[in-house]
């Protein structure tokens, strides 16, 4: 049916369009490749909106305390870089896609604090460690290829392999220190292994030392890299260190142009997670390689926020660490006391030693999915549920609670208010052990 004629005209010639109702519209569903079906919205990014509705007590985000945030030192660090003749013509120019060199070399001393002996060479800078998790999909992962992930794992990291369409295999890495070895998908080819070895996203939990050995062990043995997740490696409660898998392979091949890991850092959860400025570590070989894929994603990432980072991290990294690592151990402590003092039987939770995240889980009839709407609709608390952190879509009735973002009494508040919700919709009744 034709909704109207329009009449063009061009020097002498006349041209009718014909404007159809079908051809109003482009059917983009139509242009998309295959795998953009494989693409998903991101339950936290979406439940993010919700910080902007003051009555929500959110433990949905991984974020940071912005009020923790060293304001005044990177003011100080952009009006030097702006105001140096020289250095504000270099940080508003384009530049390598290796990184900002300065900010690799303090990198690679960074690294060789956590025992991984390293040249700048051995650093590629990426647009937060998220865009590093992109790289190295894409670079190992294909159709059918093994993806190794646990279970629950980094719904972001499952985000980024989804679309190269890998082959899931549960990964229970303190299992592997027991000799109870995942079986691979048959006929696979190539792959990688993930993990959050350190108070992991989002079970706050890290790995032992000997489990972390034995998923090196795993990996060199099938010839896959081992993608290390280090985002939250600096915020620790306290205890004794437990050495990067990067660290222990190096120290087992005796050089990192030996190793099979690559090592994802950020600066998101000590500094900021703005400026979007993270780092992959690893042997050269591999760095060259995904340097390439991101020279064809983005060039590089903005040198004047590398160069601000570099000024901000060479003047407060550490003591910044160990600040927000003070008040998140508060934090930590203040909910667990009041999951400990509110939740209905059948509820548990991990004890986190460091990190954002605590993992809760109910009873087996509970969905967190609903409950999630009743929390929103009843009570004004968002959490995430647990399903989109499992690759295989399990994990139905557990949920992920972050303590970093609030005060001790408001972090009461908001489980007092879920564990009511809890125990009056779903939980059996019953009473909690004195």
């Amino acid at each position: 049916m034709i909704d109207t004629v329009q009449s063009v005209r061009s020097g002498d010639i006349v041209v009718s369009l014909l404007l159809t109702q079908d051809r109003i519209a482009m059917d983009w569903d139509a242009c998309f490749a295959e795998r953009v079906q494989r693409m998903g919205a991101s339950e936290i990014r979406e439940l993010l909106k919700l910080l902007d509705r003051p009555q929500i007590i959110s433990f949905a985000g991984g974020i940071p305390d912005p009020a923790l945030f060293p304001v005044e030192v990177f003011a100080e660090a952009y009006q030097g870089v702006l105001g140096d003749t020289c250095l504000s013509g270099r940080a508003l120019q384009y530049s390598v896609t290796e990184g900002y060199g300065p900010l690799r070399s303090w990198l690679a001393a960074h690294m060789a604090q956590l025992g991984v002996p390293c040249h700048e060479d051995n650093i590629l800078v990426t647009s937060g460690s998220q865009q590093g998790l992109d790289l190295l999909g894409r670079v190992f992962l294909s159709d059918r290829s093994v993806a190794l992930v646990t279970e629950p794992t980094y719904l972001g990291a499952l985000q980024a392999f989804n679309v190269y369409k890998p082959r899931y295999v549960a990964l229970v890495p303190e299992e592997l220190a027991d000799g109870v070895v995942p079986r691979a998908v048959p006929g696979a080819r190539g792959g990688l292994a993930y993990v959050v070895a350190d108070f992991a996203n989002p079970t706050g939990e890290r790995l032992s030392e000997a489990a972390r050995t034995a998923l090196l062990e795993l990996c060199e043995a099938r010839d896959i890299p081992l993608i290390e997740d280090a985002a939250y490696e600096a915020i620790r409660f306290g205890g004794q260190r437990v050495p990067a898998c990067l660290t222990l392979d190096v120290r087992r091949k005796g050089s990192i142009d030996a190793a099979c890991t690559l090592y994802c850092g950020t600066f998101s959860k000590v500094l900021s997670p703005g400026l979007r400025v993270g780092w992959i570590c690893g042997p050269r070989d591999a760095i060259r390689r995904i340097t390439l894929a991101k020279q064809a994603a983005d060039l590089h990432v903005a040198t004047i926020n590398q160069m601000v980072m570099l000024r901000v991290a060479e003047q407060v990294y550490e003591s910044q660490a160990a600040r927000i690592s003070t008040v998140y151990a508060r934090r930590c402590r203040a909910l667990l006391t009041a999951i400990d003092a509110h939740m209905p039987a059948g509820v548990s939770s991990t004890r986190p030693e460091g990190g954002m995240f605590t993992w809760v889980t109910m009873p087996p009839q509970v969905d967190a999915d609903d409950l999630l709407v009743e929390a929103l609709r009843e009570q004004a608390i968002a959490f995430v549920p647990g399903r989109p952190f499992s690759a295989t879509g399990g994990q139905k009735n557990s949920l992920r609670l972050n303590f970093s973002l609030h005060a001790e009494d408001q972090l009461n508040e908001g489980i007092a208010r879920l564990a009511g919700l809890i125990a009056r919709t779903h939980a059996k009744p019953a009473q909690r052990p004195a």
